[in-house]
């Protein structure tokens, strides 16, 4: 699922929730991909960044940017901008997401393989710490630094690890059990890339990403 918003958008709600309340959707989402763009400037050596290169990066408009930004404090100074590291500390905070969260990480196929060997999430602090698959060719080999395990290990495996985000790489018909398992065992969080429609009690909430339905914005938004 993508959350950027068409260029030249214009400007939305206020970003100020009341202290305790959850963050608007639209306003969570948009802090998200402010800190994928600030985590990669920062890897890049990048100290600081305006609002206007937030938005060229973003495709957010960049009133709504400092908008969203100065709902929180003052974060930024006219004529230089915002720093990089301050903005990524205040972001994960806003979001409740600092520290370190482990993962699980389902499939070790050509996704999952793609996933586990990626920064993608250790760029946010979440570190996938379990790997699992039901191919015997699979299991007990190793894929980054985690050795495949088979997903019969579940239960004592998220219990050991704190886990608190399932990642499911692995084919349709196998997401619905495999999501039932993680429900059993106490999950709340769990991110889909198959293509199953996951049936899940209203505690747990699942993510789906679909690079077809992101593609589909984006042309939407360039053909209109």
């Amino acid at each position: 699922m993508s959350y950027t918003v068409g260029r030249g958008s214009q400007p939305e709600e206020s970003s100020l929730d009341k202290p305790g309340e959850k963050l608007a959707l639209g306003v969570a989402a948009r802090l998200s991909r402010y800190l994928q763009v600030l985590t990669q400037a920062r890897k890049i050596g990048k100290e600081t960044i305006s609002s206007q290169e937030l938005a060229e990066y973003t495709h957010v408009n960049s009133t709504q940017i400092r908008r969203d930004l100065s709902g929180f404090g003052k974060f930024g100074k006219r004529g230089v901008g915002y720093n990089v590291e301050s903005l990524v500390t205040q972001i994960r905070k806003i979001l409740r997401t600092s520290g370190q969260h482990n993962i699980a990480l389902f499939g070790a196929g050509h996704l999952g393989t793609a996933i586990a060997t990626s920064d993608i999430f250790g760029d946010h602090g979440f570190r996938i710490v379990a790997i699992f698959d039901v191919v015997d060719d699979r299991v007990g080999t190793k894929l980054g630094d985690q050795v495949v395990r088979h997903s019969s290990e579940l239960h004592d495996v998220v219990e050991e690890e704190e886990i608190v985000v399932a990642v499911l790489a692995v084919p349709a018909s196998a997401a619905q059990g495999i999501a039932d398992s993680l429900v059993d065992a106490g999950v709340k969080i769990i991110f889909n890339y198959s293509d199953a429609l996951l049936n899940v009690p209203p505690d747990v909430t699942v993510h789906a990403s679909s690079p077809a339905v992101d593609l589909l914005y984006a042309l939407y938004f360039y053909l209109t």
